[in-house]
């Protein structure tokens, strides 16, 4: 029984073939460091690692390559914003929709003097426009957002947060786990002062990698959360204070980062609009499939062009797990239960504490994929 893998929201696969061929060509062929030699094989990696920020820069309408940070992943790139711009004393604003990767590094800075505010959602996970307006404070320092729910696929309207936090003066940092890859997106037009994202979904590259990237003045505001090693500098103790060094301590992912540098290269021949366009056919095929399917409740918006390719099910009267169990053990169909590290969401979406079925879709998902999930959902409601 082949497999059907419906889990692209947790990480992208397969991956373009020239992912593996790039990375095993950096281990078999360069192998050297960046910043820690000037022959040629380091050389050349120092050329691939700016080919990266530049072509991270095309994607996402953004000037400086020097203030693309390359971050360990999306995870590490949130606690740098949150832990470099929030002190004792400050407060910030999320959404009732938040991923693990911002409430736990909030929570852990709330033990240490931080505030925090959630703007409220309604059922399909979209935000209150107009209680966000409500709830900035004279010590308000930061807002950050994700851009779409790993749960329910809900995408926000960014820009019109952007313009509310630029009216009051407040930097805004979006969690682009989701949409990274799947929607264009305009770091200048979204008015951002942070932007962060990993390789490893709709971006198509590696585990174990991510990009930050950084306003000018809000780069130079931000402490360094992390220090060490530049390979710059040398003849100091001190981190330096110029980008990307200031947030790039230690040794690099180097495989990673070939590899990403040749999925991006893939992502530009095929155009993120292509993406986007083959994300909205495939979802409206499965959201009309599942309209003629009784006991099963989709969680998040019906409109394929209000989301991405995330759909969260709950089966009614049924242990959530047990259907995983039985679409893969019985069908082949590969998809993640529970709470999908956002105990938020599924508050707000109202499926706390069972969590749901999720199955998520991206470039390389077929019509032939979504008819076979289709198909097994059938056959699992009707038993």
């Amino acid at each position: 029984m082949p497999a059907v893998y419906l889990d692209q929201a947790a990480t992208s696969f397969p991956k373009p073939p020239c992912v593996a061929d790039a990375m095993a060509a950096y281990i078999t062929q360069v192998g050297a460091n960046v910043n820690r030699g000037v022959y040629g094989t380091a050389q050349q990696a120092e050329r691939t690692v700016l080919r990266l920020r530049q072509r991270l820069c095309a994607l996402f309408d953004f000037a400086d390559p020097t203030h693309v940070v390359l971050t360990p992943g999306n995870t590490w790139g949130l606690n740098l914003v949150l832990g470099g711009a929030l002190h004792p004393g400050d407060h910030c604003i999320v959404s009732a929709m938040e991923h693990n990767a911002v409430m736990r590094p909030l929570h852990r800075l709330a033990g240490q003097g931080v505030t925090f505010d959630r703007i409220p959602c309604d059922e399909e996970g979209f935000l209150d426009l107009s209680a966000l307006e409500r709830m900035f404070r004279p010590n308000t320092k930061l807002v950050v957002l994700a851009h779409a729910s790993n749960v329910s696929g809900t995408v926000q309207d960014a820009a019109a947060v952007g313009k509310i936090c630029a009216a009051h003066g407040v930097p805004f940092c979006l969690d682009a786990a989701q949409t990274a890859g799947h929607l264009p997106l305009s770091f200048k037009e979204l008015g951002l002062a942070a932007l962060s994202v990993p390789a490893h979904k709709g971006l198509m590259g590696p585990q174990g990698l991510g990009a930050l990237l950084l306003a000018p003045d809000f780069a130079r505001a931000l402490d360094p959360y992390v220090t060490g090693g530049t390979g710059s500098a040398s003849d100091s103790e001190e981190q330096p204070g110029y980008m990307p060094d200031k947030f790039e301590p230690g040794t690099q992912n180097l495989p990673g980062i070939y590899g990403w540098e040749a999925a991006l290269a893939y992502l530009a021949e095929i155009g993120v609009e292509t993406v986007r366009a083959h994300d909205v056919a495939i979802s409206r095929r499965f959201l009309d499939g599942l309209s003629t399917i009784p006991g099963v409740a989709l969680k998040g918006p019906k409109d394929p062009a209000r989301r991405v390719g995330v759909f969260s099910l709950d089966f009614a009267g049924r242990d959530n797990a047990e259907v995983a169990y039985q679409l893969e053990a019985d069908y082949g169909i590969l998809t993640r239960c529970g709470l999908h590290c956002a105990p938020a969401a599924h508050k707000t979406l109202g499926t706390f504490p069972r969590g749901t079925v999720r199955f998520s879709t991206g470039w390389f998902t077929s019509e032939a994929d979504i008819d076979a999930a289709l198909a097994a959902i059938r056959a699992v409601t009707a038993e």
